[in-house]
């Protein structure tokens, strides 16, 4: 696509939760590159201090709210003048979306409160439609950029532990695939970052020391904010970069699939 050959001086950066973990450290990347970045998330409070720390702008922004997406992308217009790069990377797992302490686990489909069900899907799927929905506009007449979004490995896997999970991933992921090709039209690149297990909030109290111990490797936050910034500048878009510990982001791609009479993307 080209946006950034020349890096990301003074190109105006939006990021989804990007108040702690993966969003955050890739607001502090960008911000490295002399990026403009807006870090948006749920904890308004969380936000702004997030970008005092790192010399960002930031806004409270429900990710499941498509008024709040209009409200915050003429936010941006107004105040800087164009959007280059949308990192839609707000989420949750069902265990973190669910406050009652009903959901058990191993997970039991039948125990799964509604409410945690519709925030999950909120979060993880309306929240990177319902953003490229908005941000598409402003990207496509700032002249182009890209759309990054945090898909995760369990988008192309079986993971039984969270399977609605792993389901709103597997929509990323086929969301990303799809919209690559129309977008591309516009000058917009279209990307998936699919991480292995990263140290950030989302992992339940105490799972990523636990896993040390297995001998599971766990990704720090950094080395996907790498991935975030190699994806957006890549030449080729629709993108699924898988990020496993120890190894840069590579290009995933799937087993092509003959006679249907549609074209693979692949």
């Amino acid at each position: 696509m080209g946006k950034f050959d020349h890096g990301f001086q003074d190109s105006v950066a939006l990021i989804t939760g990007g108040a702690s973990g993966i969003g955050l450290a890739t607001a502090r990347r960008l911000r490295e590159e002399g990026a403009r970045v807006i870090i948006a998330d749920i904890n308004e409070g969380g936000a702004k201090a997030a970008a005092e720390e790192i010399g960002a702008s930031s806004a409270a922004l429900d990710v499941s709210d498509p008024e709040a997406w209009q409200t915050t992308v003429e936010q941006i217009e107004a105040e800087h003048g164009a959007l280059h790069l949308v990192y839609l990377n707000a989420g949750v797992t069902t265990y973190r979306a669910e406050a009652s302490g009903e959901l058990h686990s191993p997970f039991d489909l039948s125990s799964m409160p509604l409410e945690a069900y519709r925030k999950i899907m909120g979060a993880n799927v309306d929240g990177v439609i319902l953003g490229a929905r908005a941000c598409i506009p402003l990207i496509a007449s700032s002249g182009g950029g890209a759309i990054v979004a945090t898909a995760s490995a369990a988008g192309v896997i079986a993971f039984p532990p969270d399977p609605i999970y792993t389901a709103t991933k597997h929509a990323v992921v086929g969301f990303i695939r799809s919209m690559a090709p129309t977008l591309e039209a516009q000058g917009i690149g279209c990307h998936a970052i699919m991480p292995g297990i990263v140290d950030t909030g989302l992992l339940a109290d105490g799972m990523a020391d636990r896993a040390r111990e297995m001998g599971i490797p766990i990704i720090p936050p950094a080395d996907i904010a790498e991935a975030v910034v190699g994806a957006a500048r890549c030449q080729e878009t629709g993108g699924l970069w898988l990020c496993l510990a120890d190894r840069p982001a590579a290009r995933y791609a799937f087993a092509p699939v003959d006679g249907l009479g549609v074209p693979n993307s692949d």
